[in-house]
């Protein structure tokens, strides 16, 4: 018997190859295509979007200025000593009550007292040395009035009499000379006497002792500046802040301007001052410029400290009783195009800043997006006053309890503000009025 052989040709068994591989791929995307058809119909479309809201409330929109500062007393007395010597004694210390001339501290007297005596023996040289140029000068008198009398009758010449009269005459400013001598010894009795009472330290002013540098045995040394010795606070009922305010800042402060003030001693208490001056002069720190504003600050409880570092919030403008937005709410554009919220359409390019933008182009005036019946509806508004995160509405549509729209589930998925619930049409998301001051 002969073998039986195909008849098939090589280019026929080629095509059944491929045929073969490529059927399984056509047969899986026929599925996928046919489950992703069965699927939207399903669905019936894209998801619904849902809205993150914030219930439109009345409260009050604070405009303020922050700065940091330090606290101190408005009155500050350094007591030195202006001459040198050893401490030999210190009657107050730290947080006493003062009144002004109370002794503080004493010095070593022995040295300036020897100095006081050695200026009282040059005061009495100096007028015994008087006593005597007066009697010379008296002396030298005489001898010229009996030499001028003996000239007529020639006992005498003239010559003598012109050296008498000359003697006179010295004698006479040898008595000037001594009484020169008896003021510069007073003066040098007087700088001693001086120096002796400045080895008692003494308050300059009523107030409180905050600072004190040295102890008893300890020698100061005064001979370029008058070392610091006791730094004595005034009245502290009365304090001060100078708070650092940036150039940017400081137009908008002025005098009696409203002041919260926050120390970190006392987080559950809010102190208040005022505005006292604004200092012209400038400083420059790493290229930035501020300015010292004082604010002063009512410490009758004693509470606050000298050196405290605060947060001083400068009221600059507010506004009560009004009713008040989230500042995003004004930027808010529907993602989708909003043909049931009665024709107007706009879409996500113009979300920032948009109401501002159409406004200095002629365009719509701010508005904000509101959900009514469910659907979200344009309503125009007149913005006031902003704190940055709310915003003030003085006029337009806008009605007490509205919920005004902030973001949506689309803006939520592409880096914007995320929605409250997903599955939730209508999530508000309730905020409060601002704080007041």
């Amino acid at each position: 018997m002969k073998p039986i052989t195909s008849s098939r040709s090589p280019l026929g068994r080629s095509v059944a190859g491929i045929a073969r591989r490529v059927v399984p791929f056509v047969v899986l995307a026929g599925i996928a295509a046919g489950g992703y058809l069965g699927w939207r119909a399903w669905k019936g479309g894209p998801p619904p979007l849902t809205y993150t809201t914030s219930e439109v409330e009345r409260g009050a929109v604070v405009q303020s200025i922050t700065a940091a500062g330090t606290l101190s007393p408005v009155v500050r007395s350094t007591v030195g000593s202006q001459v040198s010597g050893r401490i030999t004694e210190i009657l107050v210390d730290f947080n006493d009550e003062v009144k002004a001339g109370q002794v503080l501290a004493r010095l070593d007297t022995r040295l300036l007292a020897g100095q006081v005596s050695q200026a009282r023996a040059r005061l009495a040289s100096a007028r015994a040395e008087l006593t005597r140029a007066q009697a010379n000068a008296e002396n030298a008198r005489i001898i010229h009035e009996r030499t001028a009398a003996l000239l007529p009758s020639g006992a005498v010449s003239q010559a003598e009499v012109d050296a008498a009269r000359a003697a006179r005459l010295s004698a006479e400013a040898a008595i000037q000379t001594a009484r020169s001598s008896i003021v510069e010894a007073q003066a040098a009795l007087e700088n001693a006497t001086t120096n002796l009472a400045y080895t008692t330290i003494t308050s300059p002013i009523d107030g409180v002792v905050i600072s004190r540098s040295v102890d008893a045995g300890q020698t100061v040394a005064a001979s370029l500046q008058a070392p610091e010795l006791f730094v004595i606070a005034g009245d502290l009922a009365k304090m001060e802040l100078h708070a650092a305010v940036a150039e940017a800042d400081v137009g908008l402060l002025r005098d009696g301007m409203k002041v919260e003030l926050a120390f970190d001693a006392y987080p559950e208490r809010t102190f208040a001052g005022t505005v006292r001056q604004v200092r012209n002069q400038a400083t420059t720190t790493s290229n930035v410029v501020t300015y010292d504003a004082l604010v002063a600050i009512d410490n009758r409880d004693g509470a606050l400290r000298p050196g405290m570092t605060a947060t001083a919030t400068f009221l600059v403008a507010e506004a009560r009783d009004v009713l008040v937005v989230p500042t995003k709410a004004l930027r808010y554009r529907p993602s989708r195009p909003a043909p049931e919220a009665g024709g107007a359409t706009t879409d996500a390019p113009r979300a920032e800043n948009g109401d501002r933008a159409g406004r200095r182009r002629g365009g719509r005036s701010p508005a904000v997006w509101v959900l009514r019946d469910g659907k979200p509806a344009r309503v125009a508004v007149e913005a006031g006053l902003t704190d940055g995160t709310s915003t003030a509405i003085t006029g337009g549509e806008l009605r007490e309890g509205d919920l005004v729209i902030t973001a949506d589930s689309q803006q939520s998925s592409t880096g914007g503000a995320p929605a409250r619930n997903g599955t939730n049409r209508n999530t508000s998301t309730r905020r409060g009025p601002p704080a007041l001051f």
